[in-house]
């Protein structure tokens, strides 16, 4: 992965206090741990399913179907062998039939995940399709440990998983959350931890990364107030749910008050795919309030050669430029514009990720890549990273609303 900066800093002070408050903090937060697991239990137990079971299911919400969900979208283009996998992720009647329409439900493994075990969206699902499919063998219930779904799950004689330790909702992709749904699916997992801990161990062991993103953190922090709104423009259809986990990853993360003051602070995030945002987004990034910085990711290789014939259009000979042309080499070259007319305006900060491949290893890298991001970030505008008061305040008032309908 390359990742190259279009904007100045010179703030070392403030790289090293961040990158000191960061190697101590990854001995209490548990993500930092998780490139470096042993996946053999995971293995182990994905084995145990039986050979039948044709789909598997996530029921799950927010960090418990995002990360998994922007991983399987991203490689299923180039991996035809996969089995198919489907999020159960939103309460609309109209989407939990759509589903259910797709699926066997004899010949699909349920995952129900849920960290703190009680979470009203997803049980909600949960109770429908257990109505319609109760054999305790089709389901796999990840939580923490001790959690009242646990105790539901032995209570029916069915399996549980657990997250590991001190590992938050939107930062488990890579423990059992994540790994399992894409362990059952085919995907190579190894290679996914592989990825991220290739960006961990140059971020911990001085190698570019770590320049590249404290610069890219100290200058978050240091403009946050001017440059509030953080787009992520990507050139390609695969990482549009990898868009939405950096969504939910950025906001929840960040959007917090202070923990020395009573501000409240927070960089809002924005995803967009290209080229179809440069027709709608791309004019107020370009002419509008410069409150905004914008970070370009392009694939390298697309696996995928096909090209635009040689046809002769009446009226349109001028689009004959476009004859023989990869499309592959139009997308990024249409990113490559974008990017360059946005360089020319001076005052918005702009950077660049390449993506050398479509692969578990290069995905698992900018998942681990925008997890330190966010720590850093956090620590660098004084939030904690990994709480959501927020959230929990809706979750009460709907527990209030529930108990008094």
């Amino acid at each position: 992965m390359k990742n190259q900066l279009y904007f100045q800093l010179k703030n070392n002070h403030r790289q090293e206090k961040a990158f000191e408050a960061i190697e101590k903090e990854q001995h209490h937060i548990g993500y930092y741990a998780l490139p470096d697991q042993d996946i053999s239990p995971i293995l182990e137990y994905c084995n145990t399913i039986s050979n039948s079971i044709e789909t598997i299911a996530v029921i799950g919400i927010g960090g418990s179907s995002l990360g998994a969900k922007a991983i399987y979208e991203f490689i299923k283009p180039t991996q035809k062998n996969l089995k198919k996998l489907y999020f159960f992720e939103s309460t609309d009647p109209i989407n939990i039939t759509t589903l259910l329409s797709k699926i066997d439900l004899q010949k699909t493994h349920f995952l129900v995940i849920s960290k703190s075990g009680t979470t009203v969206e997803t049980f909600a699902i949960y109770k429908y399709i257990y109505s319609l499919q109760n054999n305790p063998k089709h389901y796999t219930f990840i939580t923490d440990p001790n959690s009242p779904l646990e105790k539901y799950a032995h209570e029916i004689h069915a399996s549980v998983l657990h997250l590991p330790p001190n590992v938050g909702g939107r930062f488990s992709v890579l423990s059992s959350v994540g790994l399992v749904p894409l362990a059952l699916s085919g995907i190579d997992i190894q290679m996914l931890l592989n990825g991220a801990k290739m960006i961990k161990t140059s971020f911990f062991k001085e190698g570019y990364i770590k320049d590249i993103l404290l610069k890219k953190a100290v200058f978050y922090a240091k403009n946050h107030a001017q440059y509030h709104i953080n787009c992520i423009f990507a050139y390609s259809e695969t990482l549009k749910f990898f868009c939405e986990w950096y969504v939910q990853l950025w906001g929840e993360s960040l959007g917090k008050k202070q923990r020395h003051s009573a501000f409240n602070v927070g960089l809002t995030p924005i995803g967009l795919i290209g080229p179809k945002d440069q027709h709608s987004f791309l004019q107020l990034i370009m002419d509008g309030t410069r409150d905004k910085s914008v970070t370009f990711i392009q694939i390298d290789d697309f696996q995928d050669s096909i090209t635009i014939p040689d046809i002769d259009l009446p009226h349109l000979s001028s689009l004959n430029v476009l004859n023989h042309l990869p499309f592959s080499e139009l997308i990024n070259m249409q990113c490559n514009s974008v990017l360059e007319a946005l360089k020319d305006q001076k005052d918005i900060p702009l950077d660049s990720i390449t993506i050398p491949r479509v692969d578990e290893y290069n995905i698992g890298s900018l998942i681990f890549y925008y997890e330190l991001l966010t720590s850093l970030v956090g620590e660098l505008i004084d939030v904690n990273a990994y709480d959501q008061p927020g959230v929990e305040a809706g979750k009460i008032i709907l527990k209030k609303k529930l108990e008094n309908s």
